[in-house]
């Protein structure tokens, strides 16, 4: 008797069907979560990590950056900074859209400063904005 190894058409042709059936079902579920993750990563973006560089920017400097001057004066000094001790962040703070985050300051929202994506759409006044104040509806 010869001894076969491998498998035959048939059971490679079920692994195949079983592994679709499987894609079929997952594939729907997981749909339209990528954007969901990008404004989560957006929001966790404005409302701690870029918030936290900026107050770490007040604290040594006594005031935070300029509209001129940006979210870039959290990675190199700019000349209004008296006791900068940066950077803050270790690179340029893009949205997950690949947009460079929006700031102004002072605020027309917050005192202090007004920082926020433009989303998806990337245009301004969208509801696809993500902000650090609230919206008032």
């Amino acid at each position: 008797m010869r001894n076969k190894n491998g498998f035959t058409l048939i059971e490679l042709m079920l692994v195949v069907i079983i592994i679709g059936v499987l894609v079929s079902m997952v594939v729907p579920r997981l749909a339209g979560r990528s954007e969901e993750a990008r404004i989560a990563a957006a929001k966790a973006d404005i409302r701690s990590n870029i918030s936290v560089a900026l107050d770490l920017f007040e604290l040594d400097n006594g005031k935070y950056p300029t509209t001129e001057e940006g979210l870039s004066a959290l990675r190199t000094k700019p000349g209004s900074a008296s006791n900068w001790k940066g950077p803050y962040l270790k690179k340029e703070p893009v949205d997950p859209w690949g947009k460079k985050y929006a700031y102004r300051s002072p605020g027309e929202h917050n005192p202090d400063y007004d920082l926020y994506s433009y989303g998806s759409d990337g245009a301004e006044g969208g509801s696809d904005d993500i902000t650090n104040w609230e919206e008032k509806k």
